[in-house]
């Protein structure tokens, strides 16, 4: 029997570890260029100009040309005191309306539903869902007429032999935020009617079985669960809470004397109203970095484990 002569090993050539590995990069990356190309000029490009306009003393009448004036309207804002009352009430609405309202309400809601029958869960789901479907200009309408002084709520008051009062007058902030509430709700009820199906109920059962009641059940084992659908909520929330602008403008139009004049009415009354494009657009770059860091926050949260 004669031995038979080993093969030669066979070594990959240039050419064939190209064809082994695929095609280069830029090649696999030709189908994303529209979407690159469509977000660089209609997204990043609109932002990169409004920070160029955040440092210029652009107006909308009586100027032949911007000039650049560095950050003359960032320090205008911060020693300007309408703007720090905006501020202080920007954080108020969210506060109000969104971590605790929306918040809290769509979990109750959500939770409650859980265990209603089904012509009960559908009769208030449609209820919710309804107000949050709504335009908000529509909504605004609503809310107004419910918060006037001869509106629905001052009916109820005096029906029950209670003291009324000018609502939109008194308390402003809070009437503005209890609208935004109604019509939010809807959103934190979905998200977590959604999570509360996706807790195994043996977990619950065993829990009820050994005696825990329902809150210290909803404490230990329910929000924890739960707890990265909290955080996206509130950051969800937030975000579309700094941002309303019709809801209160068509109930309050920011006031009486500024008391319910939140950022996104402020930025609107300096740029559009006094022509100041400029130091509305500073004011909107700042409502954007209080978005960031309300963002980096939530995000920092949702990346810790249960």
């Amino acid at each position: 029997m004669t031995a038979t002569a080993p093969h030669p090993r066979v070594t990959k050539t240039g050419e064939d570890t190209h064809r082994a590995r695929g095609p280069r990069l830029p090649v696999r990356a030709l189908p994303l260029a529209p979407a690159v190309v469509l977000l660089l000029l209609f997204l990043a490009g609109p932002i990169a100009y409004c920070v160029y306009i955040a440092f210029t003393d652009l107006q909308l009448t009586g100027q032949a040309q911007e000039s650049f004036v560095g950050l003359d309207n960032f320090t205008r804002a911060f020693g300007d005191e309408a703007f720090l009352n905006a501020v202080w009430l920007t954080l108020v609405f969210t506060v109000v309306s969104s971590l605790i309202g929306q918040n809290t309400l769509g979990l109750a809601l959500a939770a409650l539903m859980r265990r209603a029958s089904k012509p009960v869960r559908t009769l208030t789901g449609g209820i919710v869902v309804t107000a949050w479907v709504l335009p908000e200009v529509v909504a605004g309408f609503l809310l107004y007429a419910f918060f006037r002084r001869e509106g629905t709520l001052n009916a109820i008051l005096d029906w029950l032999h209670l003291p009324a009062q000018n609502w939109l007058f008194t308390l402003p902030i809070l009437a503005v935020s209890f609208a935004n509430v109604w019509r939010g709700t809807a959103f934190s009820m979905l998200v977590y009617s959604a999570a509360l199906n996706e807790i195994p109920q043996d977990i619950t059962e065993a829990a009820e079985v050994d005696g825990a009641g329902g809150l210290r059940r909803m404490w230990h084992i329910t929000l924890p669960m739960i707890r990265r659908s909290i955080g996206t909520n509130l950051m969800l929330n937030t975000l579309q809470t700094l941002s309303v602008f019709g809801l209160i403008w068509v109930m309050t139009r920011g006031g009486p004397g500024g008391r319910s004049q939140t950022l996104p009415l402020f930025m609107y009354e300096q740029a559009f109203q006094n022509s100041l494009i400029g130091y509305g657009t500073a004011v909107a770059l700042l409502l954007l970095l209080v978005g960031s860091l309300f963002s980096l926050v939530y995000l920092r949260l949702l990346r810790t484990e249960v």
